[in-house]
């Protein structure tokens, strides 16, 4: 059913464990195209959007097979270059095949990638970039055909530090001839991820985990076993839930390493956080506090994935909190179920929500309209008085494998129906 129905307004106690993670283990499914041999990726998330990535995976001749949260594929055959249908238009994360199909057979014809309505995200960077590469691009009102001779390693520097971009620098760099240095690359968690994904396979990428990576082209490339990374975005939802509801949690395989900003977030509206090598052990306060400013940034500043995260959290503390989203357009989207809920949230120039805190949210019906708004106003039920109905939970499933089986390990009372 497309509907999760929550009775909230009760503190959260227990442990979960944080899945593989979404953002990470898409490119590297799209890199194991690279790879004329057989790849094991562990700890491979079940979400909708894995399932669309190994269907499009599959559909290009690839034989995928998965066991649990393992996923074996073998791409030594690859027999057509095509791309379309849901599996695409669906998942922006299918961009990042536009990289890899280059650099394995040199030409792709694919539809414009879909996703959620958290902004516009243009594929003109992409095509900017690989054109910088040798690749020649035609594009049509539903598709596009990129197509390249041999690509070859040049500068590249990117006006925008963007994720998806360095991802698809990264696949075509590792295949093309020569040397290519890419300067202000995305440093996201997922980036480095990939860029390990590939050194492993016999890749030779230098500076990873920095602004400039300098990958040396042509290195032959052979199978590997790799684990994905937990998803800090994921950590960060029953992070928020506990702060929101109240409690104390225990989120195993937390990457705290990579959640300095969602944890100092926490800490200053009222959690008491301890790391350590097996996770996260969260204690809220009995009081939340209001952040007067947080502002998204790309990494390692405060995720815009967690902009709407939080804010039911903030909707409820005392004081007066800013929000101010920098990376995408339409991430207040949320803003309106959550005013159904008791909130009171102005947007102030369109990148900037006003938060004033209430004693508490009601239960009601509400629509989720994109991934992390959807989890959010799942949040938002944990903490609210009465039942929660939200609906549209297709989004959700996109980034998170089981978000009632989590809860309910925590202490929710929350089922699918």
């Amino acid at each position: 059913m497309d509907t999760i129905h929550i009775r909230g307004g009760n503190a959260l106690f227990g442990e979960t464990r944080v899945q593989g993670s979404k953002n990470a283990v898409l490119p590297v499914l799209a890199a194991a195209l690279l790879i004329e041999d057989v790849c094991v990726i562990d700890n491979c998330p079940r979400i909708s959007d894995v399932h669309h990535m190994l269907m499009l995976l599959e559909g290009i001749g690839c034989r995928v097979s998965r066991k649990n949260r393992s996923v074996t594929i073998d791409a030594r055959n690859v027999s057509d270059d095509t791309m379309s249908g849901e599996n695409v238009t669906g998942m922006r994360s299918s961009i990042t095949l536009l990289g890899a199909m280059l650099g394995r057979v040199g030409e792709i014809t694919m539809a414009y990638p879909g996703g959620c309505v958290i902004g516009e995200r243009p594929i003109d960077l992409h095509i900017s970039a690989l054109r910088r590469m040798g690749v020649d691009i035609c594009e049509r009102e539903s598709n596009f055909t990129a197509k390249v001779r041999k690509l070859e390693g040049t500068v590249i520097r990117l006006p925008l530090s963007s994720v998806g971009v360095t991802e698809n620098v990264i696949l075509a760099a590792v295949k093309a001839k020569g040397v290519t240095v890419l300067q202000n690359a995305a440093k996201e968690p997922e980036i480095v991820t990939l860029c390990e994904f590939l050194r492993d396979a016999g890749a030779v990428i230098e500076g990873i985990g920095g602004s400039t990576l300098i990958i040396q082209g042509g290195h032959p490339l052979h199978g590997v076993s790799f684990r994905i990374p937990a998803d800090r975005i994921v950590a960060g939802t029953y992070l928020m839930a506990a702060l929101g509801a109240g409690g104390h949690i225990f989120l195993e395989d937390a990457p705290s390493a990579q959640m300095h900003s969602m944890i100092k977030a926490a800490e200053q509206i009222g959690a008491d956080i301890t790391v350590s090598r097996e996770g996260l052990n969260i204690m809220a306060q009995e009081k939340k506090r209001a952040i007067p400013y947080l502002r998204t940034e790309i990494y390692p500043g405060f995720p815009t994935d967690m902009q709407s995260l939080i804010m039911p959290v903030l909707a409820t503390a005392e004081g007066v909190s800013v929000i101010e989203e920098t990376v995408f357009e339409n991430r207040f989207r949320i803003v309106e179920e959550l005013k159904r809920m008791g909130a009171c949230i102005e947007i102030q120039k369109k990148s900037q929500a006003l938060i004033v805190g209430t004693d508490s949210l009601l239960g009601c019906e509400v629509s989720a309209q994109e991934l992390r708004g959807g989890a959010a106003l799942v949040i938002a039920g944990c903490m609210a008085q009465g039942e929660t109905v939200v609906k549209n939970c297709h989004f959700i499933e996109r980034g998170y494998e089981d978000i009632c089986r989590d809860l309910q390990n925590l202490g929710v009372t929350i089922y699918t129906g």
